[in-house]
């Protein structure tokens, strides 16, 4: 899946968010999407390092303390 891709598909889900709304106004979209999103991603990158951190955080461009803090907060350290 190449980058254009993710982003479409993350438009197409952000349009369904809105549709669901019913024109009610959104709040809070910017930290919901990020949560949304970081979780899984430290997921599945954490399995493809196969739990090795220092890869992981390389991987994703952070600082190992960075992505420790991360793990914490989504309850991904094992």
């Amino acid at each position: 899946m190449s980058k254009k891709q993710i982003e479409e598909c993350v438009k197409s889900s952000l349009d369904g968010y809105f549709r669901d709304l019913c024109g009610t106004e959104p709040d809070g979209m910017y930290d919901m999407l990020v949560k949304a999103v970081e979780k899984p991603l430290l997921e599945v990158v954490m399995q493809r390092a196969e739990h090795n951190q220092s890869k992981a955080a390389e991987w994703l461009g952070l600082n190992r303390n960075t992505l420790r803090k991360k793990l914490v907060e989504h309850k991904l350290l094992k």
